[in-house]
């Protein structure tokens, strides 16, 4: 077996892939890095220079092919670091990861310390750096502080605090270099390469290989050894499983969950609540669900790492799907342009101020200062649910292990300085092992300070012990006293201290973990059954899996308690959740993804506990029942240890190479680090494992797809975010970082595509599900969230490609360009009032009302104008929202883009709005929305003072358009109506401001009857929001006078939404129907039309009409009450359910009557009731049964009131009346019966009429008796005045 094939075979079961060393490259010298962003004016010791990676180890392995830009990028993000012996040398520890394309990921561990530079060229050329530096800045040799250079944390500003500056070395600690007199020190890093994240094992083991090398005397073995060892013959635990392996001094025990358990999650969580605090870290545990954009910032690298891995640790069973760089190198800052979700940490330099950080955007993103322990949160989200308890739980766990909820712990990076009693408090009574606490937090590795130092110093002098020390390990014999010193103090149990602490970090991680699991386990504890599962087979699910619905979000959210919806209707649209269903779908033809495995396990054991019903939703907070198991499995693996790896060994090595040499890591033998042994009883068994996988795949190969096409096509299923998680780190040429750019501006162009598309799908409703395009009502929620994820993708678009930041919103700063140009050319203008002219003429000529020009600066004075939205992010949304419902979103930004000039000055070339063919398609995307109404921005600012304008239409033809009367109209609509308005006599229009009435349902529109022509035909009368520019259309068509029509003096008339801007014909265009039709209605004849001159409907055409009328009032009560729209209309409007009953009323009525009056229904109504009074007086009614004397009275009753109200409302208006009070009180089946055995009907109706068939009543009666199951309310407008 050749040396790489033995490296590689036992590969997916190593605990390590490689181990490597990065450093400076004495060949090539030194070399700045200008990615890194290179200072002149500084010391040249703080200037960053090129690392290199100097070793690795094995060359390459298979499944993880070494890239080595990466790694040396990830390993030493700011580069080199120098030091002379001025300065603090402490070793330092951080982590890393990469994400590969397919979304796995590879752990570095690195230990990184400082190594006395021996090469006569580097030190002379820092000695010329600093002699020119001198040169051309004098004023720099002033005294400073100490030399510290640009390094990250390894080098943080409490470094500066404790670096000795003595007088002899004052070159130094001016932060200059001088070769005769100082020593030069270089950063260098030791890393280890693991598939999983065993950060405490990783850890130890690099610092024991420094202790090697810096110790007085030689390790026992070469070093050699034990990087063979820990690369090839210590195998990844098994699941469930814990191991012991050895480093140079002690042994190290890892442990890893088993397939039951959440997965491996080794960093610090205590730490990072220690840092955040619980509030803060539930709001970014919050905003991390909700996929914004994540930036952490601070000084310590293992701060980054351990906040964003115990983050995304948390997510479970979801996981984070975008980009994810916990740890963003200097020479990629231009990658936090990118205009998608991601995680990303930035190192913040020494003493630099939050407010200069300059972030290209910000209306979306949550900031977290680690080292102040704040959070700055994006305006308006949706709070996670049950939040207070939550955070009572998760305080109550951290406060058993004597962490303080509230967060703000001493920096790690600070010296073992700290106060007692801080830390005291954490861990009481156990003082030595307070202190190893501070060395293990302190990112320092067990450094130890004072005597103990001393002593081991003593110690590591006499090479005989050391050697007695080392062989004691290996024999397993313990030597207490040498381990005490050594920094590893015992614990109880047999356990050194630093063991306990990993113990006890490791048991409060899985506790503090299962806590925010459960939460997920009981919110979606019934997941399954809204799986929509309907592919037949993985390959045509595959291949339409853009087209289709996997999640039936709508049942799903109408099952949920109110208060989480807010929180669930968000969280179902993000990418994380799409993946997750996605994997469920996926699992029926695959093997279940882990996390899923693990999830569903949860559920299924909850579901045998029963521990909810799922018929009882409730939004009781239940608490995490599975604390002390969960603690228990970690610690009984950790006491009991299952496996141990072989020993290090001698190797078969050339002698004399190598040798030790003190402070110095010596160059490794590669012959012997490339090859695994070929004995190993692990490596071969694995090998066989995988050469039989090989087998097996090359068979399924021919079966199934072509792997790489399923691999392409899995890609493309996993859609969205996943077209980059990381960006690339190893070339970073301007062709690939407009490569990287270009996939942004393809990603936001696929996002807008199917937003859109959701958008129109949930919209169009039961037409589009007819269509076969998913599922049908879209819940005012849903909608909500929907927009709110646009007006987010808006600001990603607008915020990519800045030239520069100005203020939390990139659109509405571009907006504020435009107004600011657009109103220089207005005053231009203004001088030159020519142009004017057309408009104004177009006005007149059209009837009613004037138009409303469309104008993005009008709507942005509508919004600057609304003192209750505070911040520029507000605005922006507030003026997509009104662009949305005013159906003007596409042309505005059209009109914003089409001054170029500006775009450019505002853009840089790369930007995704100086992409002409994606910006057209986006606008066009955004056009497709003008197909359906929104309400988005009168149905959210719902307490702003609107304008409105309302005009009375006469009936021209007719001279008596003039009337002497005085008019007055009141308009209602869903939020509140605005009173009674006087209207100017023969000016028939007013505008008025009234706060917001949602949308308009009814007008009121009477006179006072007063002077000689006091008669008014009225053909409709129109209202506007002057804001958005909906105008409703009342139809009336009748008289109002006394002794015309049927005499009324007012009249109720329902309103319906007419065409923006079409001037003469409302019906004219195409938009969605109403809300409150079904799509069905409108297509047939409109009742009205029925009822109109020379046409008479058939009875069967008045049957359909009144169940539909019926039909489309109980749909209304089924929808979710926040999103019913108006009960009036569908009672009183124009296919409502009194016209409906007015048709069967009128079938075969005696109305028209030669030389008399016309007779209304109305009149039949009252004969009838004069007659069953008069009935009832003589005592032809004692006969009657007891129930129908009741329904006479309450019929009278009813009738005398109507009469009797102060209202003129007309014949007409007292029948409509009198329907929706029998509706409203379940009385109308009652009165039918007596109306049919009234004898006047004979009188009054033909022999063929509807109501005197009495199978057609019977059946009638039947249809309104539906209605009783709901509770009908009536408009105040439709009531007022009656007295009951």
């Amino acid at each position: 077996m050749s040396g790489t094939n033995a490296a590689s075979g036992a590969a997916p079961c190593r605990f390590a892939h490689y181990f490597v060393i990065c450093g400076i490259d004495t060949e090539t010298g030194l070399e700045p890095d200008e990615l890194a962003g290179e200072n002149f004016e500084q010391s040249p010791l703080k200037r960053t220079f090129k690392s290199k990676v100097l070793a690795h180890y094995p060359e390459n392995v298979e499944w993880n092919p070494f890239d080595q830009d990466a790694v040396n990028m990830l390993c030493m993000p700011k580069g080199l670091s120098f030091r002379t012996q001025a300065d603090s040398r402490e070793p330092q520890f951080h982590s890393f990861l990469i994400t590969r394309e397919d979304g796995s990921r590879t752990y570095g561990f690195v230990h990184t310390f400082y190594e006395e530079v021996t090469s006569p060229q580097i030190c002379s050329a820092m000695q010329t750096l600093y002699q020119m530096h001198q040169a051309e800045n004098p004023s720099s040799a002033t005294p400073s502080s100490s030399s510290s250079s640009s390094m990250d944390s390894l080098a943080s500003s409490l470094d500066e605090a404790d670096s000795p500056s003595s007088s002899s070395c004052r070159s130094a600690a001016c932060g200059g270099y001088d070769a005769s007199r100082d020593t030069l020190y270089v950063s260098k890093a030791l890393c280890l390469i693991t598939p999983m994240p065993f950060m405490h094992g990783c850890r130890r083991f690099l610092s024991q290989m420094h202790r090697a090398v810096t110790a007085a005397s030689p390790p026992p073995l070469p070093l050699e050894s034990y990087v063979h060892n820990i690369l090839y013959e210590v195998p990844l635990p098994p699941p469930g499983r814990s191991l012991k392996f050895h480093g140079v001094y002690e042994p190290i025990v890892c442990q890893r969950p088993g397939p039951g358990e959440l997965p491996l999650a080794d960093f610090p969580l205590g730490q990072t609540f220690t840092l955040l605090g619980v509030e803060n870290l539930v709001q970014l545990f919050n905003c991390t669900l909700l996929e914004m954009q994540i930036l952490l910032y601070s000084q310590d690298y293992q701060r980054l790492m351990t906040v964003a891995e115990g983050i995304t640790t948390l997510l479970f069973p979801f996981q984070w799907q975008h980009v994810y760089v916990p740890i963003l190198p200097a020479s990629l800052l231009h990658f936090l342009d990118a205009p998608v979700p991601y995680l990303m940490g930035l190192q913040s330099k020494e003493g630099t101020d939050r407010s200069k950080l300059e972030l290209p955007q910000e209306a979306n993103l949550c900031f977290v200062d680690i080292d102040n322990h704040c959070i700055e949160l994006p305006e308006d989200f949706p709070q996670f649910p049950n939040k207070p308890e939550f955070i009572q739980e998760l305080s109550e766990v951290l406060l058993r292990y004597g962490i303080s909820p509230v967060g703000g712990a001493p920096p790690t990076s600070v010296p073992t300085t700290t106060t007692p009693g801080s830390v005291s408090t954490r861990h009481p009574g156990l003082k030595s092992q307070q202190a190893l606490r501070e060395l293990e937090d302190d990112g320092r590795n067990g450094n130890l300070g004072g005597e103990q130092l001393a002593v081991l110093e003593l110690l590591q002098g006499n090479a005989t012990l050391e050697r007695l020390q080392a062989l004691a390990k290996r024999t397993g014999v313990r030597v207490e006293a040498l381990r005490g010193v050594g920094g590893e103090g015992e614990g109880q149990g047999g356990r050194t201290a630093v063991e306990e602490e990993e113990l006890r970090n490791a048991k409060l991680n899985v506790q503090l973990r299962e806590v925010f699991a459960s939460r997920f386990t009981t919110m979606f504890a019934d997941y399954e059954a809204f799986v929509i599962q309907s592919a037949p087979d993985l390959e045509s699910w595959l291949t339409n899996r853009e087209q289709m619905h996997n999640f039936d979000k709508a049942s799903f959210l109408s099952d949920q308690p109110e208060p989480y919806l807010p929180f669930l209707s968000h969280f179902i649209e993000t990418q994380m959740f799409a993946t997750f269903i996605d994997n469920k779908i996926m699992s029926q033809w695959e093997e279940k993804e882990p996390l899923l495995r693990v999830f569903d396990g949860r559920i299924d054991k909850a579901r045998l506990y029963n521990v909810r019903a799922p018929s009882l939703r409730s939004s009781n907070y239940q608490r995490c029942t599975v604390l002390k198991e969960s603690a228990q499995a970690i610690e009984q693996r950790l006491m009991k240890i299952d496996h141990t790896a072989i020993h290090p060994h001698l190797l078969d090595m050339k002698i004399g190479q190598g040798k030790y040499e003190q402070g110095f890591f010596p160059k490794l033998q590669s012959d012997v680090l490339s090859v695994g042994p070929t004995n190993n009883k692990w490596s071969n068994r694995t090998a066989t494992a995988q050469r039989r996988k090989d087998r097996h795949r090359q068979q399924t190969e021919h079966l199934t797809l072509d792997n790489d096409l399923k691999e392409k096509y899995m890609q493309e299923a996993r859609s969205l975010g996943k077209n980059l998680r990381q960006p690339k780190l190893s070339d970073l040429s301007p062709a690939v970082i407009a490569q990287t750019n270009w996939k942004f501006v393809e990603g936001l162009l696929k996002e807008c595509r199917m937003k859109t598309k959701r958008m129109l799908v949930e919209k169009m409703g039961r037409e589009a599900v007819e269509l076969g395009h998913g599922e049908a009502n879209i819940t005012g929620l849903e909608e909500n969230t929907l927009i709110a994820s646009l007006c987010d993708l808006l600001e990603r678009i607008w915020s990519h490609g800045l030239q520069v930041k100005q203020g939390k919103s990139a659109l509405w700063s571009h907006l504020l360009h435009y107004q600011a140009r657009e109103e220089k050319l207005e005053q231009h203008q203004a001088e030159s009032p020519v142009s004017n002219g057309p408009e104004r003429r177009k006005s007149e000529s059209s009837i009613g009302m004037p138009s409303l020009r469309a104008s993005v600066i009008q709507d942005m004075r509508h919004i600057q104008s609304m003192g209750e939205i505070k911040t520029d992010v507000g605005r922006a949304r507030a003026w997509i929202r009104l662009s949305l419902e005013k159906k003007l979103l596409s042309q505005h930004l059209k009109q914003l883009l089409s001054r170029q000039a500006l775009t450019k000055k505002l853009y840089k070339r790369y930007a995704f709005l100086r992409c002409e063919e994606e910006k057209e398609q986006f606008l066009f995307h955004l056009l497709s929305l003008n197909t359906v109404d929104y309400f988005c921005f009168t149905s959210v600012f719902t307490t702003i003072m609107i304008p409105y304008r309302a005009v009375i239409i006469p009936i021209k033809k007719l001279s008596n358009a003039m009337t002497t009367s005085n008019p007055w109209v009141c308009v209602s609509g869903e939020l509140g109506d605005s009173g009674v308005r006087q209207i100017t006599k023969n000016i028939l229009e007013m505008t008025f401001d009234c706060q917001n009435m949602g949308k308009l349902t009814t007008v009121q529109l009477g006179h006072d009857n007063s002077g000689l022509l006091a008669k008014w035909l009225v053909d409709c009368v129109m209202v506007r929001n002057e804001i958005t520019g909906h105008t409703y259309k009342f139809p009336c068509g009748r008289w109002l006078g006394k002794g015309v029509d049927d005499g009324s003096l007012e009249r109720v008339l329902i309103g319906e939404l007419a065409l923006p801007n079409a001037d003469e014909d409302f019906g004219r265009g195409c938009r969605t129907p109403d809300m409150q039709h079904s799509p069905g209605q409108t297509r047939r004849v409109s009742i009205t039309s029925m009822g109109g001159r020379g046409y008479k409907p058939t009875s069967a055409q008045i049957q359909e009409a009144i169940g539909e009328a019926v039909n489309s009032i109980c749909k209304h009560f089924h929808k979710p009450e926040k999103e019913r729209g108006s009960l009036t209309i569908l009672l009183c409007g124009e296919v409502g359910l009194v016209g409906a009953l007015e048709l069967f009323f009128h079938n075969g009525f005696k109305s028209a009557r030669l030389f008399q009056k016309t007779v209304f229904v109305w009149d039949f109504v009252e004969k009838a009731v004069a007659y069953m009074e008069s009935a009832d007086q003589m005592g032809d009614m004692q006969e009657t049964a007891e129930p129908l004397g009741l329904t006479c009275v309450s019929l009278c009753h009813y009738v005398s009131a109507i009469n009797s109200s102060p209202r003129n409302i007309g014949k007409d208006g007292k029948f409509q009346l009198l329907v929706c009070l029998g509706a409203r009180d379940r009385l109308l089946i009652q009165w039918l019966p007596l109306l049919v055995e009234c004898p006047v009907i004979q009188r009054m109706y033909e022999e063929s009429a509807l109501l005197r068939d009495r199978t057609t009543v019977n059946a009638l009666i039947a249809v309104l008796q539906t209605l009783h199951d709901f509770p009908i309310t009536l408009e105040a407008s439709l009531v007022k005045g009656i007295d009951l």
